[in-house]
């Protein structure tokens, strides 16, 4: 799964897709990465992530996180200071895994432009 680049702006998901091309492999191919220009706005919260969390497994069921609501609370989140999300984000992952184990490695990179 190739994550986009996702931008909260005025509470709106602005997402740029990324290229499903795996890094390291296809050596030999000359298909570049595409370059995404991007004009940032002052209070603009741009995130970054693996699919750990998204495909987290827990909750009453058991099943994954998922994509979709995953960018709902980072879009519910947004407005909230960087380290006041962090904290939502890990009690939200524990409360979400319960008893399941983690099932891979999780990274949630998020910066606000001033």
């Amino acid at each position: 799964m190739a994550n986009p680049l996702v931008i909260i702006r005025d509470g709106e998901i602005i997402e740029f897709k990324a290229d499903k091309m795996p890094i390291g492999k296809h050596v030999t191919e000359t298909q570049p990465f595409t370059n995404h220009i991007v004009e940032l706005k002052s209070n603009d919260v741009i995130y970054m992530f693996s699919d750990g969390y998204p495909d987290q497994f827990g909750g009453e069921k058991g099943s994954k996180y998922k994509s979709i609501p995953f960018k709902r609370m980072l879009q519910r989140i947004s407005t909230e200071t960087l380290s006041s999300q962090r904290d939502i984000l890990d009690n939200e992952l524990m409360e979400w895994m319960g008893v399941h184990d983690q099932v891979d490695d999780i990274l949630v990179m998020g910066m606000r432009i001033n």
